[in-house]
């Protein structure tokens, strides 16, 4: 089956690279992930993403104590987490708090400094079972990393399902847009984050602005792309900014994770938990989690 998702032929993004899978390592003690995407590995070849952490499939046995990661701060950019299967917790120093399930995003907006947790939702930590689930970081821009805190939960129902032609599979708009449709995540920088379930012997010609970075993750089945390239579970493809169109076929029943986003054209520097753009800003964020400006729990 074809899927030609525009009348007008593009020029090609150039696929530069696939990028196996990483060994894992966990975070806290609730989530075993992957480092699928990383600023110290890539630089700004990703701009405007920082991170992306895949967790699972991992069966979680039950227990009373939920486990996850305890308080922790961060501040100058946004995170973006999905839950494939299991549930998560949240609560953070604005007073925010919510639990997400399958389907589910929570985008935090850490900005000029946020402090929270995250867990095991209480039920599923009782019950156990299967934890899957990815966080992104996105960075902002020099101008936003002030702007005060923010926490969006975005519900299954919530986020828009794009059917393809042909019953080739679905894309869910968590941010962005994709074929007219929006998706609801507030932004600071144009940013599209898809979640995407390909059948298997389906090919996808996907529309992307030039000039956009561009990824994708497999994370369950196996592809071909751009007609030769073949990626599977784990995997990262990295592609150039020129050309608007990358072209996606399923061999198997496959689940994609698409990001692309205008890239942002200024300096970075990462430490730990803090994003910002000189070291002393660095320096400044430290102190102002460990003086409390950032608020606690």
């Amino acid at each position: 089956m074809n899927s030609t998702m525009t009348q007008a032929a593009r020029g090609r993004k150039e696929l530069r690279r696939i990028q196996n899978s990483p060994a894992q390592h966990w975070v806290g003690d609730g989530f075993p992930v992957r480092t699928i995407l990383s600023h110290h590995e890539h630089g700004f070849e990703i701009s405007p993403f920082l991170l992306l952490d895949y967790g699972g499939p991992v069966e979680i046995a039950p227990s009373e104590v939920q486990r996850g990661v305890d308080e922790h701060p961060h501040k100058g950019f946004e995170t973006v987490t999905i839950v494939y299967q299991g549930e998560l917790e949240h609560r953070d120093s604005t007073g925010n708090s919510g639990r997400i399930g399958p389907g589910d995003v929570q985008w935090m907006t850490a900005a000029s400094g946020i402090v929270h947790e995250e867990k095991h939702g209480a039920d599923f930590s009782r019950r156990g079972g299967m934890l899957e689930m990815a966080q992104l970081w996105i960075n902002l821009p020099a101008k936003d990393k002030a702007a005060p805190p923010g926490y969006q939960t975005l519900m299954k129902d919530q986020i828009p399902v794009v059917n393809l032609p042909d019953g080739g599979g679905t894309v869910r708009i968590i941010a962005g847009e994709f074929e007219g449709v929006k998706g609801p995540a507030r932004t600071f920088t144009p940013v599209n984050v898809w979640d995407m379930r390909l059948n298997a012997g389906y090919r996808a010609e996907l529309a992307i602005p030039g000039g956009y970075t561009t990824a994708l993750v497999v994370l369950h089945g196996e592809v071909t792309l751009n007609n030769s390239d073949p990626a599977g579970a784990g995997e990262l493809a990295l592609f150039g900014r020129e050309g608007q169109e990358i072209v996606v076929e399923a061999k198997e029943e496959a689940v994609i994770l698409v990001l692309s986003g205008e890239p942002i054209d200024e300096s970075v520097v990462a430490h730990g938990p803090f994003v910002m753009n000189s070291r002393q800003e660095i320096a400044d964020a430290i102190r102002d989690y460990q003086i409390g400006k950032m608020g606690h729990l």
